[in-house]
């Protein structure tokens, strides 16, 4: 007998499956605190613009003889570096460690194995969840918005692009 028509979807162990707004709520404050922690690292890299910039030798005639480019392209690859970093270091780290991030501790939705539920996920199964989801977002443009909307027509497992790459999917808890 198929499901009806408005049943929860379920995981194959029986967990709900988080819905699109609850998995896009906890994307926006992960977001929004990776965001925080990146404006944090871009004070530094300011001052060292400005500083550069400041600290330029003048020509003779008064106008700037212009700032190190090169040093200045340095400075905000690091930032970028850095900020790619700072969300491995969320997104993979600090999740092997908690067992969420916290947008999805605050939506209460967890990712799971597709194929184990019940094994937690490793190092390797998030790792993967976030090359695909960020760094391919990097270079592929739009990217981004087709794995975040690939949920909406996946069935059954509603899974995004970067769900399948781990073979995971999202479960709500509690």
């Amino acid at each position: 007998m198929p499901p009806a028509p408005f049943a929860t979807p379920r995981a194959p162990n029986g967990m709900p499956l988080a819905n699109f707004g609850d998995r896009l709520l906890a994307l926006l404050l992960d977001s929004l605190i990776l965001g925080g922690f990146s404006l944090i690292l871009a004070i530094p890299v300011f001052l060292g613009v400005f500083w550069v910039i400041a600290s330029a030798p003048t020509s003779e005639g008064g106008g700037s003889a212009g700032p190190s480019v090169l040093l200045i392209v340095l400075i905000e690859l690091g930032f970028f570096l850095g900020v790619v970093v700072l969300q491995y270091v969320y997104h993979v780290e600090m999740f092997g460690k908690t067992g969420v991030t916290w947008g999805k501790r605050a939506m209460k939705i967890r990712p799971i194995r597709l194929d184990r539920p019940d094994v937690p996920l490793d190092r390797g199964v998030l790792a993967k969840r976030w090359a695909t989801q960020s760094l391919v977002g990097i270079v592929v443009p739009f990217f981004s918005w087709i794995d975040g909307l690939w949920q909406l027509w996946d069935k059954p497992n509603q899974q995004c692009l970067h769900d399948k790459a781990a073979g995971t999917i999202v479960v709500k808890v509690g």
